[in-house]
């Protein structure tokens, strides 16, 4: 009986992979907000070290280069002190990587094996990133470095070029993404706090009563943004207390937002409409004025009083909030889904005779990066869809003799534009990525337009893959995201 209900699971999980709902979900827009600070953060780090290794004659160890500087992609609206440690881990993974790509590519080791060590790399790497909170492009990324550095280490002589690739372009992207931090170092804490500020009048629009619950995990996270932003900076005695200063006055409008829900009538509209104007102006990039509730030399008359002194437990540790993390059963149990489907896809790759295997391999961990079946699906569909509309549009740019500084340009706009789109559909962020990766390949050596129709093919072999894993190891917790459609 167990194996006939696992049977039925998976052809229910399967017939929702095809179903028009699916598939018509896959085009929904979400709503997104503070994408272009991001997005400009990595198109800075991407422009440094693309133009740096085309000015010293070293195209293709630019693009490994570029691989490197996106971990300015990983961690958006993390406070600094954590951000700090966040690509820190990132770029130890990608120098890993990279790392095991080239000494493979240098011994000349069979594909077979590579696709096998790479998704190990890749499982694991996407266990560490959950146990974290590591977000950002996900362990796909660590997939396409070590595929860099197999195709470019064909001697042992060519590891530490990698390496030494891999490493300048991280550091330059940790230092593009950490920069803010010595103009606004409150920056993401503000930003936080305008979210749960959001969640509160939304709920209280919608006359939720005193759903507080609802609006607790933003709240929580506004909270630990600002006392992590504001304890943590290593700062002179003057930027302490501003910082400080700060922190009590965001602390202040939390408490705030979270007495408004247990208002009723014109008490709670006001309240509502005190904050939704404390919000629009906690979004504002580059601060013109003091944040709400404050003046130049400290908190206002009236400000609320309960952020200024109140006790408030210290957040975990880098370290110490990724144990429960790491020892999660459910988080590994999904990085071995997600190693089995990456290597199922590339060997299939390898086996139809595709140019590219370990392309295969990179669609298979990005579909599995979804947290549950029907988001595993839909970054399938998403990810099949945006390769097809991409590759059109590479082949197009392939069929031009570009030459190195119109590639360059053109992968620094693609790679922005997908991080402006990533939030709002997966489809169009695809569509850009897909000819960025492909010119970010071809940069210091030839590659046709016919790489354009090989990176749809094994793409098709990555999401199938994924989804057929998924739907075979689909636990009963996710059964409900198969449910039949009514």
């Amino acid at each position: 009986m167990p194996t006939l209900t696992r049977v039925r699971d998976s052809h229910a999980a399967l017939a929702h992979a095809v179903s028009p709902g699916a598939w018509r979900r896959s085009f929904a827009m979400r709503p997104a907000d503070a994408i272009f600070a991001p997005a400009i953060k990595v198109g800075i780090a991407a422009s440094l070290v693309l133009v740096s290794g085309g000015l010293l004659g070293q195209g293709q160890l630019a693009g490994i280069a570029s691989l490197g500087a996106l971990v300015s992609a990983f961690g958006r609206y993390q406070p600094y002190p954590r951000l700090g440690r966040m690509l820190l881990l990132v770029a130890g993974c990608l120098l890993l990587a990279a790392g095991a790509g080239s000494l493979m590519g240098a011994a000349g080791v069979p594909p077979w094996y590579q696709i096998a060590v790479f998704s190990v790399l890749a499982g694991l790497a996407a266990h560490v990133f959950g146990a974290f909170g590591v977000t950002g492009p996900g362990a796909v990324i660590l997939v396409f470095a070590a595929s860099a550095g197999s195709g470019y280490a064909h001697t042992a002589d060519a590891v530490p070029r990698v390496l030494a690739a891999v490493a300048l372009g991280a550091g330059a992207g940790w230092i593009v993404a950490m920069a803010p931090v010595l103009v606004e170092p409150m920056g993401p804490a503000r930003l936080a706090v305008a979210r749960a500020i959001a969640a509160v009048v939304q709920l209280g629009t919608d006359d939720a009563g005193t759903r507080l619950g609802d609006a607790a995990s933003p709240l929580r996270r506004a909270r630990e943004s600002v006392a992590l932003s504001a304890g943590r900076q290593r700062s002179g005695e003057l930027r302490a207390v501003r910082l400080q200063r700060e922190a009590a006055s965001l602390h202040g409008l939390l408490d705030e937002a979270e007495a408004a829900l247990s208002l009723a009538g014109e008490a709670r509209a006001a309240a509502l409409g005190r904050l939704a104007r404390h919000e629009s102006a906690l979004r504002r990039t580059w601060r013109t004025a003091p944040t709400p509730g404050t003046t130049a030399g400290g908190p206002a008359v009236g400000a609320p009083a309960a952020g200024a002194g109140a006790a408030r437990p210290a957040p975990e540790g880098f370290l110490a909030a990724a144990r429960a993390g790491l020892g999660s059963w459910a988080s590994a149990g999904w990085a071995v889904r997600m190693a089995a489907a990456s290597a199922l896809a590339g060997w299939a790759a390898v086996g139809l005779g595709l140019g590219h295997p370990l392309w295969a391999s990179m669609g298979a961990v990005a579909a599995l990066q979804g947290l549950d079946y029907s988001t595993t699906v839909q970054r399938s569909i998403q990810r099949l869809l945006g390769n097809v509309a991409g590759a059109a549009l590479a082949v197009a740019l392939l069929s031009v003799p570009l030459g190195f500084w119109p590639s360059v340009a053109l992968v620094v706009a693609f790679q922005v534009l997908a991080e402006l789109l990533v939030l709002k559909n997966y489809t169009l962020t695809t569509i850009a990525v897909t000819p960025m990766a492909l010119l970010m390949t071809g940069l210091g050596s030839h590659l046709g337009p016919e790489a354009a129709f090989s990176r749809v093919a094994d793409t098709l072999a990555g999401v199938v893959a994924g989804v057929l894993v998924a739907a075979v190891s689909i636990s009963r917790t996710d059964r409900a995201h198969v449910a039949p459609e009514g």
